[in-house]
């Protein structure tokens, strides 16, 4: 596979990465197994797809364990991605952006993943209470202690009328934050970029969710910053694999996404077609191109899709093989913009 550099430490990683947050939070319990999901990361490392994307707040804890049991065995391959800064309880998810805490929940990673460096430290969300640059120099710290290589965050804004939007729940369950959480700006990018280079930030990019293109992704691009792309099939919609109407169990985020109502799903099929349409003249699937879609948008970005089966970590490492034209992106891009009801 294609290797990609993020990042001013300028590390190398596969053009596509695994999100593993599936394999332990946000879907249904029925769809959870750890040996499946052993055999999809397993896949993923076969096929050149090194960058391992997790977080301490899946399951919580629950998905590091589980990357640890493969970085027992395959740790040289593997780059992994890792985050800190959301504390799950049974009602609410809290930021916790002190320093004090960071250092111990790096500690904590790092036994879980049964490694002894990250490659990649992200913050998860910043905490309002808690000044960006003070968590930021903690991390910092990590690096010179010799336990982080680099450091990322995320949550940041795609574009300016979006940076002082709180969210009203976490992406990937049900718990409703207890304080005001807000993804961060450009500005505050700015600041903690003199206090300890950002080699990395994850947002949501794909084809029916394109605003980090106006702003985040130009920035990204001008100071040599990686850009994770999360969710790059739009929660498995642009892989065509899902039906309008469909229902989803409670515990499943698509259950609660406004653009996964059975109305939203039938007025959005003529992306899904569009995709399917370019993909016929390559032998590829919507899910595909649409990953092909998102490596095309520049030599910084690597998209980051989460799966739990074997079968979809192979199919998506095929993607970083598919070159589209700029017939195709063109193509692409006349598709009608996504809807949701919000």
């Amino acid at each position: 596979m294609e290797r990609r550099t993020i990042g001013a430490a300028a590390l190398e990683v596969g053009s596509i990465g695994l999100g593993c947050m599936p394999m332990s939070w946000g879907y249904t319990e029925s769809q959870r197994s750890g040996e499946s999901s052993l055999r999809a990361v397993h896949t993923a490392l076969d096929r050149g797809c090194s960058l391992l994307d997790t977080a301490d707040m899946y399951g919580p804890f629950t998905n590091e364990l589980l990357v640890g049991r493969v970085l027992r065995e395959r740790r040289a391959e593997a780059f992994v991605s890792t985050k800190c800064g959301l504390l799950v309880g049974e009602q609410h998810i809290v930021a916790n952006g002190r320093p004090g805490y960071v250092k111990r929940a790096c500690d904590a990673s790092l036994r879980r993943l049964q490694t002894d460096r990250i490659d990649l430290y992200q913050l998860h969300r910043a905490d309002p209470e808690v000044p960006i640059e003070e968590t930021w120099g903690a991390m910092a710290e990590l690096v010179a202690a010799g336990k982080v290589r680099s450091l990322g965050l995320c949550a940041v804004g795609a574009r300016a009328v979006r940076q002082a939007r709180a969210t009203r729940t976490v992406r990937g369950s049900g718990l409703r934050a207890r304080s005001r959480m807000h993804d961060l700006t450009l500005a505050q990018l700015e600041r903690i970029q003199q206090v300890f280079p950002v080699s990395s930030v994850q947002a949501e990019l794909s084809v029916w969710s394109p605003e980090a293109l106006e702003e985040l992704l130009p920035w990204c691009e001008s100071r040599g910053v990686g850009f994770l792309a999360a969710m790059p099939l739009g929660n498995g919609y642009l892989t065509g694999t899902l039906t309008p109407g469909q229902g989803f169990e409670p515990e499943d985020i698509r259950a609660r996404h406004p653009r996964f109502t059975a109305e939203m799903m039938a007025a959005n099929q003529p992306v899904v077609a569009g995709l399917r349409r370019v993909g016929a003249r390559y032998g590829a699937t919507p899910g595909q191109v649409a990953l092909a879609w998102v490596l095309a948008q520049g030599r910084h970005v690597v998209p980051v899709p989460g799966t739990k089966k074997e079968r979809w970590a192979a199919q998506n490492a095929k993607a970083a093989e598919l070159r589209l034209t700029r017939e195709d992106l063109a193509e692409i891009a006349a598709l009608p913009p996504a809807r949701q009801s919000w």
